[in-house]
C-alpha cells in the first residue's frame, strides 16, 4: 500500500512539473503586438505595387460575363424564299435584308446584327441568314431577358451560352411597345448563374458604366463608358415605338448590342441596350446609345421573371 502511494504522489508530481513548465513557457511567449491602420496600409500598398489588379470595369465585365448570351433569331422559310426569287438580290447580297438605316439626323436600333454578306456574289438564301442580338439571364431557370426587335418576326430562335452551350428557346412574354421580350431556352448549362440586377436611380451624368453583348456577332465583347444623360426618349425608324425614360450612353454599342445588358461598376444590371443614335447611313456607333431602365423592364414584365 505504501508503494502505491508513493507511485500516486510521484505521478502527480511529475504532472504537476510538466503544467509548471507548460505555463511558464507560455508566460514566457513575447505579447502579440496589435495590427495597426498602418499595418494594413503598408500590407494593400505592397499589394498595390507589386500586382497588377484588375481595372473596375473589368471586374464590372466578369461579374456579368457568363450571364450575357447571344441569341439567334431564324426569318421565316418563306421570307428566305422570297429574298432568293428576287432578281435584284442575286445581284446584289446585301438587298436581301430589309433597309433598317435610318434617314439623315434619325436613329436606329442597335440589334440586326445579323450574317451579312461580304463583296463576294454569294446565293441570296444565304446572305438571309440569322439575326443576331444579345440577352442577360436573370433567374436561374435560365429566363432570359433581350430586345423584341432582336426576335420579332422569327421562326425559330437559338441561344448561345457562355461555355458554347446552344439551345432553341421560346417566348415567354412580348412587350414590342416596350421594346423587350422575355426568353426561356429549352436547355440551360449547369450551374448557369443569373446577372444581379441593380438600380438605375441613383445614376448620374458621368456614372462608369460598361455594355456586354455580340455586336456584329462577335463576343462577347466589353466597352466602357459613361451615363451621358438620364430620361431620354427614342422614337423608333418605322415611327412604331416611341420609348421614354431611357438610359443614355457613350460606351460603344452595334448592331447585335441590342438586349445586352448595361452593367454598373458593381457588375450589376441597370439597363438593357435597346438602339443607338445614327444621323447618316453607316450604322455604326456614333457615341449615343440608349438603353431600357431596368427598373422600366420589370414592371413590363411584370412578376414572369422577376
Amino acid at each position: 500500500m505504501k508503494r502505491v502511494a508513493i507511485y500516486g504522489w510521484v505521478s502527480v508530481a511529475v504532472v504537476l512539473v510538466l503544467a509548471a513548465g507548460v505555463g511558464s513557457a507560455w508566460l514566457l511567449q513575447p505579447a502579440r503586438r496589435a495590427l495597426t491602420q498602418a499595418d494594413i496600409d503598408a500590407a494593400v500598398l505592397h499589394t498595390l505595387e507589386t500586382k497588377s489588379l484588375p481595372s473596375r470595369t473589368a471586374r464590372a465585365a466578369e461579374a456579368v460575363r457568363e450571364s450575357v448570351v447571344e441569341i439567334r433569331s431564324f426569318p421565316p422559310v418563306e421570307k428566305i424564299a422570297e429574298a432568293a426569287s428576287a432578281p435584284e438580290a442575286r445581284r446584289d447580297p446585301s438587298a436581301t435584308r430589309p433597309d433598317t438605316s435610318p434617314p439623315a439626323s434619325s436613329s436606329r436600333w442597335a440589334g440586326d446584327g445579323g450574317d451579312r454578306a461580304g463583296d463576294k456574289e454569294q446565293p441570296a438564301a444565304k446572305s438571309e441568314g440569322p439575326h443576331v442580338g444579345s440577352g442577360v439571364v436573370v433567374t436561374e431557370r435560365g429566363v432570359i431577358l433581350t430586345s423584341y426587335h432582336v426576335i420579332a418576326g422569327a421562326r425559330r430562335l437559338e441561344v448561345r451560352f457562355h461555355d458554347g452551350h446552344k439551345s432553341e428557346a421560346t417566348v415567354l412574354q412580348a412587350i414590342p411597345e416596350k421594346d423587350l421580350a422575355v426568353l426561356q431556352p429549352k436547355s440551360i448549362p449547369d450551374d448557369l448563374p443569373a446577372a444581379t440586377l441593380g438600380s438605375s436611380r441613383d445614376l448620374v451624368p458621368g456614372t462608369e458604366v460598361v455594355a456586354v453583348g455580340f455586336p456584329f456577332g462577335i463576343g462577347p465583347s466589353v466597352s466602357a463608358g459613361v451615363v451621358s444623360g438620364l430620361d431620354r426618349r427614342f422614337v423608333s425608324p418605322d415611327h412604331k415605338q416611341d420609348l421614354d425614360k431611357l438610359i443614355q450612353f457613350d460606351a460603344a454599342a452595334n448592331p447585335g448590342n441590342s438586349g445586352g445588358p448595361l452593367v454598373n461598376m458593381d457588375g450589376e444590371v441597370i439597363g438593357i441596350v435597346t438602339a443607338i443614335l445614327n444621323p447618316n447611313k453607316s450604322g455604326t456607333f456614333l457615341g449615343i446609345g440608349f438603353a431600357i431602365t431596368i427598373e422600366s423592364a420589370g414592371v413590363s414584365v411584370g412578376s414572369s421573371p422577376f
